[in-house]
């Protein structure tokens, strides 16, 4: 690979480590939240033990994810000084607000923690809401970041220098609102599904110790409301970001569905995969003008192909695949949502069919799979641009050598941080299992 490729190479491996803990980061909070609230409202101590198990896995992920994104951070400036100029003179103010917002995040997640028995049901509720809503900030001003490189504005680069800034103007980007709620959804769906994974595994050990199997379904059917509801919110955001795309990057929409040629009643193509020569999808499955009802809400609207582009500027035609994937995956969850409804209320069954069963296991993996392809998506999907149609990625990389042994320091860093989150959370709820905790709450 050249300079360019581990540059990207690098940094693309220090987000893709570090958002699985940036995503569960804000998704377990809200997870909290509602079992503290099912607390209350129902009356159940299982709840309250959901709350608090929840809790010592966030502490434990905030612990790693504070360093991935110290790394991610001076990467930034490591790699790609000339975006990182623009960035300081434009963009600065989420990087400064999201500090706060961290500090908000971590100084009530410490007094949840360590001062939990001491306070009251709605002082924990309270307390527990601040910590969400300062880790879901912290997500969003980071997007904030991201859309900025999409619909950069605010700002014009005038003689090589940069002129006429308008931070504000550069904060609340054309695709800032859409962006910030697809994130917002996406990951309180993940952190769902993570626990729907964990408590559908746990439902198959403890399947003949009553009091734990019952604990775990009602994480499970808990997180499977949380979980469909915002996969199919995220769904729909979905439609809202492919208007966006169409407007604002619409050679992204052509590359994400393989489109060549400007069209109105355009196909939306799934499967497959985008033959450059051939230029179309090959072995996919078209659904007349989709495409076209998509990106403007008609089946005539016009859709532009990437023939209209310079193909020097077309994005990675492999985008169409990662595309599929995520939505494939989005599509799944929300009818593993409702199978596990229909399953429980429908049909009244206490324990649901293995086969179902390994699904729900394997739904928190392919939730964060989703949020991996999604990332990339955004990303590659707008190269060769870090700032879109205004700075060229390779433009805004250091000159400095040796990136690919940074690139292997890194690699090491982020496989002994994973062991070790696994060894810690492994250690811990060996040390505190359920039984004692169950136990406690039926002596009180």
């Amino acid at each position: 690979m050249d300079d360019l490729q581990l540059a990207r190479a690098m940094f693309g491996t220090t987000m893709a480590f570090h958002i699985i803990f940036a995503t569960l980061g804000v998704g377990l909070p809200f997870m909290i939240l509602t079992a503290e609230l099912m607390a209350r409202w129902r009356k159940d101590k299982d709840y309250n033990i959901m709350a608090r198990r929840w809790t010592k896995v966030v502490a434990i992920l905030l612990g790693v994810g504070i360093p991935s994104g110290t790394i991610a951070g001076v990467q930034l400036s490591l790699l790609w000084p000339g975006f990182m100029e623009i960035v300081g003179k434009v963009i600065a103010l989420p990087f400064q607000i999201e500090i706060f917002a961290f500090l908000l995040e971590a100084l009530f997640m410490s007094i949840y923690v360590y001062a939990y028995d001491r306070l009251t049901s709605s002082m924990r509720i309270t307390t527990v809401t601040l910590v969400a809503i300062g880790a879901l900030a912290s997500a969003v001003l980071i997007t904030n970041v991201h859309t900025f490189e999409g619909t950069p504005t605010g700002f014009r680069i005038e003689n090589g220098a940069v002129v006429d800034v308008d931070p504000w103007k550069g904060f609340f980007n054309p695709t800032f609102a859409v962006s910030a709620v697809h994130v917002w959804f996406s990951a309180y769906m993940t952190g769902a599904f993570a626990v729907a994974s964990t408590a559908a595994y746990k439902m198959l050990k403890k399947r003949g110790i009553v009091a734990e199997f019952t604990f775990h379904r009602k994480a499970l059917m808990l997180s499977l409301a949380l979980g469909g509801i915002f996969s199919l919110l995220t769904a729909l955001n979905g439609h809202e970001s492919a208007q966006s795309l169409h407007k604002h990057q619409p050679e992204k929409l052509a590359a994400a569905e393989g489109l060549f040629e400007t069209q109105r009643y355009a196909p939306l193509t799934l499967f497959g995969y985008t033959d450059r020569e051939a230029q179309r999808v090959k072995y996919g499955i078209e659904m007349p003008w989709m495409l076209s009802f998509l990106a403007g809400n008609r089946f005539d609207t016009e859709v532009k192909g990437l023939n209209e582009f310079p193909e020097a500027t077309w994005p990675p035609l492999y985008i169409h695949t990662l595309f599929n994937v995520m939505v494939m995956i989005g599509s799944l969850l929300i009818v593993l949502s409702l199978a596990g409804f229909f399953w429980r209320h429908g049909l009244k069954r206490e324990m649901f069919p293995r086969w179902l069963m390994a699904i729900f296991i394997a739904s928190g993996p392919l939730a964060m799979i989703g949020i991996e392809f999604g990332w990339i998506f955004a990303c590659t999907g707008r190269q060769p641009w870090v700032l879109y149609r205004v700075m060229l990625t390779a433009d805004s990389m250091t000159r400095s050598s040796n990136i690919g042994l940074l690139f292997m320091l890194f690699v090491i860093v982020y496989v002994i941080l994973a062991v070790a989150t696994i060894l810690v959370l492994r250690y811990y709820f060996r040390r505190h299992p359920l039984t004692n905790e169950l136990s406690a709450s039926g002596a009180a």
